[in-house]
């Protein structure tokens, strides 16, 4: 687990904003940059050439960050993610968030393990949320035919159903059921033209125990399981008590590092005995990370739950390996 150099709450939260092209990826970021919300973000796009914002507004490729006319401060990725970002943390106070567009064909994997590799980066910064913009229309084909597709709609924290003023009402439905089969746990929003208010998409704090609740409230519901993609799946386990941490911490440990590959997302809220707070993890791959996040509640049950999405799993040695860590 990493040692971070600060608490959550003064790290600089980081939105990755991904989708598969066409979906309205742009559209969302324009929003966000053009937008009276009175805050400033850091926008790290992938491609120069791709972001397509208004002509008031396009970046000058020679600078690599710039106080936009509405006080958004942006910058474009000319080269490595944690250089930029260590450029950035050197500006701390210029801006309030920061947001990484990744391009249409991207696994959002790589992106998000920067966070937890890379201490100065993950010291400095927290993954607040992965946004996903998904195409009502065609997402069912891509899901039959792009991997990058099905692989952004597992990563995602809160998904956008985009153009869903193009689609039928029973198709959106079905549509919506492709995605709750891959991601069971994301907030999912349906949207034309990433009509959404800001606040569900930015400052999520999706790993944060006090919002855990408000971004997945299905979170502490039984049977999510039940729902599977034919590649993709979403296991979860709980113990009604708390977990020995001397079992629990090696457990996840070697599921990880042998399973990583496999494993797209893993999270969880976990109690240990005589601990007054909770432990929170998020993993993803192989990369762990996790801390003591908040009290539990007086009268709360201290039930922990573990949920893994990704492929060619085996839920009941998954299952059965967490219950053995049992306190």
């Amino acid at each position: 687990m990493s040692d971070t150099a600060r608490p959550a709450s003064d790290k600089i939260p980081v939105t990755v904003l991904t989708g598969y092209l066409g979906a309205g990826k742009t559209t969302l970021l324009n929003r966000i940059l053009t937008e009276n919300h009175g805050k400033r973000y850091a926008v790290i796009v992938n491609e120069f050439g791709e972001i397509g914002i208004d002509n008031d507004l396009v970046i000058g490729a020679d600078e690599e960050v710039f106080e936009m006319n509405n006080g958004c401060v942006c910058c474009t990725v000319r080269g490595d993610l944690i250089r930029i970002m260590d450029g950035l943390v050197k500006r701390r106070g210029k801006f309030d968030a920061i947001i990484v567009e990744t391009t249409g064909l991207a696994d959002p994997a790589p992106v998000a393990q920067t966070f937890f590799i890379d201490e100065d980066v993950g010291g400095a910064a927290r993954l607040d949320a992965v946004v996903t913009v998904a195409d009502a229309k065609w997402l069912a084909d891509r899901l039959k035919d792009a991997p990058e597709a099905k692989n952004q709609i597992a990563f995602a924290d809160v998904i956008l159903l985009n153009k869903a003023d193009l689609v039928e009402p029973a198709d959106l439905d079905r549509v919506e059921g492709l995605i709750r089969a891959i991601n069971p746990y994301a907030k999912v929003h349906r949207t034309s033209r990433c009509d959404v208010p800001l606040d569900q998409v930015l400052d999520r704090n999706a790993f944060d125990l006090s919002r855990i609740l408000d971004i997945e409230p299905d979170f502490l519901e039984e049977g999510h399981h039940h729902h599977h993609d034919d590649d993709m799946q979403s296991v979860s386990a709980k113990i009604d008590g708390p977990v020995d941490p001397e079992k629990f911490m090696p457990w996840i440990s070697t599921l990880t590092q042998v399973q990583g590959p496999d494993i797209l997302r893993c999270k969880g809220i976990v109690a240990f005995p005589d601990e007054p707070q909770r432990f929170v993890f998020q993993g993803v791959h192989q990369i762990l990370d996790g801390d003591l996040q908040g009290p539990w509640k007086d009268g709360e049950a201290r039930v922990s739950r573990v949920v893994f999405i990704g492929r060619k799993l085996d839920p009941e040695a998954i299952r059965e390996g967490f219950l053995s860590c049992k306190a």
